[in-house]
């Protein structure tokens, strides 16, 4: 055979190739689009990555088992998965009972059901025996391009069918299958070591259906049912996590469902991934007969916030820091405005709870969970009074790590926590009013906002106000969300200026900023000034 002849075999024979490839690419369906639009981590680093997640199996304690978690970004943000944006993998083991179970977080940003059962289940399978539970959350990556680019996509659906590829910039070949067969292949692994699969449909996204922003898009044509048929033909447990969290996004609204996310529509915040979690709990606890429920803590009762609550009568809950609550118990002592503010109001009509707590700052008040106790008890027709601003100035992520960012934008930055080692998103100083706000108004509660008490410091005769800083950022978050404001820093500023340094020292115990009964008896006062040049339904309350 000469060179001439060779060559038009072999163009044939390429050409022949190229045609039976491209007829085999037409005999699967198209991968899915990619709605997600966003780059997060590829496997380009999966040493890095290796060395962040646990060796399975590592958390278990004696015989104890492990429950493991298998997904992408959503779950475990992030290569480090240190939780500056929030995958919900990373608040699930607070739900569970550690003495009872441990939670080991295998999820990794960007994995597809494809990419995380060729590359990484095969280490976390060794780890997994008999009576343990595999929680499997997977396909917000399984789209995009077949055979190129991050290449992770699967065949759409839950069919047998397969794909042979020859990855175009690695040369790398690789057979692709449908996306439920990749969680068949999960599940069935699961089954052979005599443990417990379980299937969840994907977080919802920031994405709304309908134009007055009402309705969460859901996956219930396309990933979700997907899951939900593999596992009911490998019968084993289905939760639709997908519309568990999309019903509490509903009730949020648009605005609260923004801070749900960070940077894009589809990775959580920590507040998304607290609520994701909760969401994977609940629907284990009410999955009739799921004995993974047997490790779940019990879900704690207060019985505390709320509590003065008389039928038929509102509530007005105070929230802030010292200058609201302090030791309250002596009469020559420190004492917050809060614990006597009970003394305007008509006892007979309403209630009283002083929520606050000496030292917070409304970032730390939030981050202990002690407004979540209020939120909780509010009920339409309560009232809240919230006063922040005097520690609100200090060190973000250094010693008392209590600090905002100044302002009240929308801006925020992950800092690294020196005392905990741990990534966290900080917002402005106002952002924490408004959140306050709105959850409140979301309840169908009254939020009245305050400038902070005034200090005891004096320059050339003038008694220092702050108009200027966190007096005009509470105004602002006042503002922005429609709810009352109330200056009262300006109202007690201006009783004090009268009646001059030296008396003004009597308002006060101990330093310039904690008052006496005397100087929280004036702050109550005021406030009950403010009240009534408001059209605010709680000074019908006022005796």
């Amino acid at each position: 055979m000469d060179k001439h002849t060779f060559y038009s075999y072999l163009i044939v024979g390429i050409v022949f190739a190229f045609g039976l490839s491209a007829q085999a690419q037409n005999k699967v369906t198209a991968p899915m689009k990619d709605v997600n639009q966003v780059i997060d981590n590829t496997l380009d680093s999966l040493n890095k990555a290796h060395t962040v997640r646990p060796v399975a199996g590592s958390s278990r304690k004696g015989n104890n088992p492990v429950l493991f978690l298998v997904g992408n970004s959503t779950m475990r943000t992030g290569t480090l998965g240190n939780g500056n944006n929030g995958g919900w993998g990373y608040y699930a083991g607070d739900h569970f009972d550690s003495n009872k179970i441990t939670v080991e977080n295998h999820a990794l940003g960007g994995t597809s059901s494809r990419t995380f059962y060729n590359r990484l289940w095969p280490e976390v399978i060794k780890g997994v025996r008999a009576g343990d539970w595999v929680i499997i959350e997977l396909g917000h990556n399984d789209n995009g391009p077949y055979d190129s680019g991050r290449a992770r996509a699967s065949i759409p659906g839950i069919g047998k069918d397969s794909l042979n590829v020859t990855i175009q910039e690695t040369g790398v070949q690789e057979t692709v299958y449908s996306y439920g067969e990749y969680m068949r292949r999960f599940v069935q692994d699961v089954k052979a070591k005599g443990a417990h699969p379980i299937l969840f449909s994907l977080t919802p996204r920031n994405a709304w259906e309908d134009k007055d922003s009402t309705i969460i898009t859901r996956v219930n044509h396309t990933f979700g049912l997907w899951a939900k048929q593999i596992a009911e033909e490998q019968k084993i447990p289905f939760i639709d996590l997908n519309d568990i969290t999309a019903r509490k996004f509903e009730k949020f609204g648009k605005e609260k469902v923004k801070y749900m996310f960070y940077l894009d529509r589809i990775h959580t915040s920590a507040f998304g991934a607290k609520v994701n979690a909760e969401s994977a709990a609940e629907g284990i606890r009410k999955y009739a007969g799921l004995e993974l429920a047997n490790y779940l803590k019990p879900i704690e009762q207060d019985t505390i916030t709320g509590s003065s609550r008389k039928e038929g009568c509102p509530v007005v809950f105070t929230i802030g820091d010292s200058t609201v609550k302090n030791k309250d118990d002596d009469k020559n002592g420190m004492w917050g405005w809060g614990s006597v503010i009970a003394e305007i109001f008509n006892p007979k009509k309403i209630s009283v709870e002083n929520c606050a707590m000496a030292g917070r700052s409304a970032r730390t008040f939030l981050d202990e969970g002690r407004w979540d106790k209020v939120y909780n008890a509010l009920k339409p027709g309560d009232f809240v009074l919230i006063q922040f601003g005097h520690n609100d100035g200090g060190d973000i992520n250094t010693g008392k790590a209590r600090g905002e960012l100044h302002g009240s934008g929308n801006e925020s930055k992950v800092f690294l926590m020196e005392k905990t080692g741990k990534y966290q998103v900080v917002y402005t100083f106002g952002w924490y009013l408004r959140k306050f706000i709105m959850d409140a108004q979301e309840k169908g509660a009254i939020p009245i906002v305050l400038s902070h008490t005034p200090r005891n410091k004096w320059k050339d005769g003038q008694i220092e106000r702050n108009t200027k800083s966190y007096g005009k950022w509470t105004r602002e978050a006042a503002e922005a969300t429609s709810a009352y404001f109330i200056d009262l820093n300006k109202l007690s500023a201006d009783k004090l200026q009268k009646v001059g340094p030296e008396k003004t020292t009597t308002f006060y115990n101990t330093d310039h900023t904690h008052t006496s009964l005397k100087g929280a008896q004036m702050n109550a006062r005021s406030i009950a000034e403010g009240l009534k040049t408001t059209d605010c339904p709680l000074k019908k309350f006022l005796k």
